[in-house]
């Protein structure tokens, strides 16, 4: 058998190992029944469901109806800079706080993007920082530093 569509068969390969991850995992917790759910109960039939999955997506890899593609090479700097922006907003938050957080997370990882564009990104940032602000702040009454810690 030959390996036609090699990213379904990269993403088959990935949803059988995580399934198989979380099934394997959820088997040291309590199952129960269905009618009495365990703490293990869920994450053990979504893990094997995800494995089913993969295994389905990882056959049509080989089908002779399967589209010839390959993977693109790999591009290490909108790994890096998709990375970073999650560290820097990390590292940001307790001292620069939420706002200015979200906006670096916003501009930072939009940069990785071909289609990068200042002005776009902007409204990103405002809307985002804003949706953010209000479900996690305002709805489910979160603590973060909002300003940085030098205008407080």
């Amino acid at each position: 058998m030959k390996i036609r569509n090699h990213r379904d068969f990269g993403a088959g390969i990935m949803y059988i190992v995580i399934g198989l991850f979380f099934a394997i995992l959820a088997t040291q917790y309590q199952m129960g029944t269905a009618a009495k759910m365990g703490p293990g109960y869920f994450p053990f039939w979504l893990g094997l469901l995800m494995t089913l999955l993969g295994v389905l997506v990882l056959l049509r890899s080989f089908s002779a109806k399967a589209i010839i593609e390959k993977i693109p090479p790999f591009n290490w700097r909108i790994i890096g800079l998709i990375t970073g922006s999650v560290l820097i907003y990390g590292i940001l938050l307790p001292k620069m706080g939420f706002l200015v957080s979200v906006v670096a997370l916003v501009f930072m990882s939009a940069s990785a993007s071909h289609e990068f564009h200042w002005k776009g990104t902007l409204v990103n940032a405002i809307f985002l920082t804003a949706f953010t602000y209000s479900v996690f702040v305002l709805g489910l009454k979160l603590q973060f530093p909002l300003l940085p810690v030098f205008f407080e």
